[in-house]
């Protein structure tokens, strides 16, 4: 095997180049593996718009990317699950083992956590990387490494779902249909939730949460979102909501087309942090709100789904970038979001 692997690097604000690192050696728990796709996420996006989420700053040469597919290619001597040769999908978060949160089974809520592309950790977008064994997930032979890499952001899907306790019989509403929304919506199908209706002000987004299964959409640019909730549920309003645009007029919207007794999960992070909504009507409405940060337990569910054809994680893909054209796919995923939906870097 080669010594060295080629690493793209954010070298300041809208700046992208290679370096060359050395090849990894996996410790004894660890699996070597060689990456086949890498999903550009949102918060790669931001960082590299703004350089920084919240108090997570960007110190270049700073390596993005945390939603990885590829092959394992050597395992430590403690490894017995996978072998080289393995596909496999890549939980980028390693966790303490050893906090309360850890301890409930909550370890996405760990402090201590060691997350891909979350400052200062560097991320994966680069040839290899040595990781945790117990957090790669072998594929099935029906579900290749570009699904594996975009099992990352299903799971966010998924854990939404959840938390919204979603089952057969509900109506739900998702808010955005960029890549969260149209996973949520995708989980909340395979999870038996029949009717689920999706809102975008981006028609080409909405064609794709169309075609990936959803009930109706609304053109929330074009229709006034709370009387065609009302039309579409003959006014009892919806069970559900799952919001992922992070907007303040959506999270409104969300108290406002819900029925009495309903849950709001919300996903997107606003770019303020802080909203001024009206709590006295989710009062009234005895409205449950749930939140989201990543996922914990789900990647073997999201895998399973996948691979059952319940979910069809590869039709949110829009467009497929060489690693070697890294600033292109950053540059084009950032400032045409009217036509990308979901960028995935191949190597």
């Amino acid at each position: 095997m080669e010594k060295t692997m080629k690493v793209a690097v954010m070298n300041g604000i809208g700046q992208m180049g290679f370096t060359e690192k050395a090849i990894p050696q996996p410790a004894d728990n660890e699996v070597l593996v060689k990456l086949e796709y890498v999903g550009i996420c949102g918060s790669d996006m931001h960082y590299y718009e703004t350089g920084r989420i919240g108090d997570y700053i960007v110190r270049p040469p700073f390596v993005l990317g945390h939603e990885p597919g590829g092959t394992v290619v050597e395992v430590g001597k403690n490894v017995k699950h996978l072998k080289a040769g393995d596909r496999v999908a890549l939980e980028p978060g390693k966790t303490c083992g050893h906090c309360e949160f850890c301890r409930e089974g909550k370890y996405n809520l760990c402090p201590d956590v060691v997350f891909f592309a979350t400052p200062p950790v560097d991320g994966v977008f680069q040839e290899y990387v040595a990781h945790e064994a117990d957090l790669c997930f072998k594929l099935p032979n029906n579900v290749d490494t570009m699904e594996g890499a975009l099992i990352e952001p299903l799971a966010v899907g998924f854990h939404a779902a959840n938390q919204g306790g979603a089952h057969a019989g509900q109506t739900a509403v998702v808010f955005g249909a960029g890549c969260i929304g149209l996973v949520s919506m995708m989980a909340l199908k395979a999870e038996g939730v029949s009717t689920v209706y999706v809102v975008d002000i981006i028609q080409k987004r909405l064609d794709k949460a169309l075609e990936l299964g959803a009930t109706g959409v609304i053109n929330s640019k074009e229709m006034d979102v709370l009387k065609e909730v009302e039309r579409l549920t003959e006014g009892r309003g919806a069970d559900l909501v799952i919001e992922t645009a992070g907007m303040e007029v959506t999270t409104r919207q969300a108290i406002q087309v819900t029925k009495k007794g309903a849950t709001i999960v919300l996903v997107g992070y606003s770019k303020s942090g802080e909203m001024t909504l009206p709590l006295s009507l989710a009062l009234d409405k005895e409205l449950t709100f749930k939140t989201v940060f990543r996922y914990r337990h789900i990647y073997p569910m999201a895998i399973d789904a996948v691979a059952s054809g319940k979910v069809n994680l590869k039709g949110i893909v829009t467009n497929v970038f060489d690693f070697g054209d890294i600033q292109n796919a950053m540059d084009s995923s950032v400032q045409d979001k009217a036509n990308i939906v979901k960028s995935v870097v191949q190597f």
